[in-house]
């Protein structure tokens, strides 16, 4: 699985990159048919402390490509919640695709 990281407003961090690599990795063992994974790092300023670092992850798998968004007070919990909403949309495909 090829992963592309692209930031905006956000110094790229080799540590963040590792991390979310590894949480792609654990996505990609249970779902082999993911081809790439997009994830976009973004930083807002919100009037809430609660939100504004956030994680879009886009992946491109056999069929429409599946996005997740989240928007956390840190980028770990932004990047947790996005995969588990992409784990929850892969799991229901894979779902649907056992019935054919």
């Amino acid at each position: 699985m090829e992963i592309i990281y692209e930031y905006d407003g956000v110094t790229a961090s080799e540590r963040l990159e590792t991390y979310i690599k590894d949480k792609l990795d654990k996505l990609y063992a249970k779902f082999d048919d993911v081809i790439r994974a997009d994830v976009f790092i973004k930083q807002e300023n919100t009037s809430s402390d609660e939100t504004g670092m956030i994680c879009n992850i886009r992946l491109s798998v056999p069929g429409p490509r599946i996005f997740a968004e989240a928007s956390n007070q840190n980028f770990e919990e932004s990047v947790n919640e996005s995969i588990s909403e992409l784990e929850r949309q892969l799991r229901k495909r894979k779902d649907k695709m056992k019935t054919y």
